[in-house]
């Protein structure tokens, strides 16, 4: 991921890049994206954009493992997203989903994540905190509450599900109030080409829909052009 890509990628929303990358494979039927509502910590901030570091954890029930057991895993988690590829995005599967009692998110662990250099937080699980969360590490979670049940790790680096979601370590993961997305390898060098395109054709109908005398007519021609851009 180039400079130049990563800063496009966070200026757009998801949609958009779920658009793009249709336009860069050639067809319809992208399928790697989060199903269902999730909600966003900082929906006026900019999308989060980063590599996969991936865990799931547990809150409902305490932990069955020796206490030395949960700590030596919790700092090994906290190592292990320390490091990796820059940027990087946690990526975090809450076992109880969708009884998910335990929020993992709140000031603190958001806190901790972005002095690592994250860009942010996707889970199926919760988050808490609201308005105490820090500036520029933006959560996209499965529901808001006030406590932290059990809460403790349970793997790290292991294949994630969110939201419908297949996400392995090291995914490239776009994120916003719409949910997130998984974006394929195959398109990287392609995509920043195919976001440009897709907001210059988009403006071939945006721009006479907000025209004065914007009429069944004009739109007409508009969507004729537009779809002929597209072919």
């Amino acid at each position: 991921m180039t400079p130049s890509l990563l800063k496009l990628l966070q200026s757009v929303d998801t949609p958009t890049v779920c658009n793009a990358i249709e336009v860069a494979q050639g067809k319809r039927g992208f399928n790697d994206f989060t199903r269902g509502t999730m909600l966003c910590s900082a929906p006026e901030e900019p999308a989060i954009v980063g590599y996969a570091r991936t865990a799931k954890i547990a809150a409902v029930n305490p932990p069955t493992e020796a206490p030395d057991v949960i700590r030596a895993r919790r700092m090994a988690y906290y190592k292990y997203m320390s490091e990796g590829a820059s940027p990087s995005v946690a990526v975090v599967e809450d076992l109880d989903y969708p009884d998910a009692i335990g929020a993992y998110w709140g000031e603190i662990n958001t806190t901790v994540h972005k002095g690592f250099g994250m860009s942010g937080a996707l889970t199926n699980g919760v988050m808490r905190d609201l308005g105490d969360l820090p500036e520029g590490f933006p959560v996209v979670a499965g529901s808001i509450g006030p406590s932290h049940g059990f809460v403790h790790v349970r793997e790290i680096d292991t294949q994630v599900d969110i939201f419908g979601m297949s996400v392995a370590p090291g995914d490239l993961i776009h994120a916003d109030r719409h949910g997130a997305l998984v974006i394929p390898p195959e398109v990287i060098d392609t995509l920043e080409a195919a976001i440009k395109k897709l907001l210059e054709t988009e403006k071939l109908v945006l721009e006479p829909a907000r025209s004065e005398g914007f009429d069944f007519e004009a739109f007409e021609k508009a969507w004729t052009v537009f779809e002929a851009s597209r072919t």
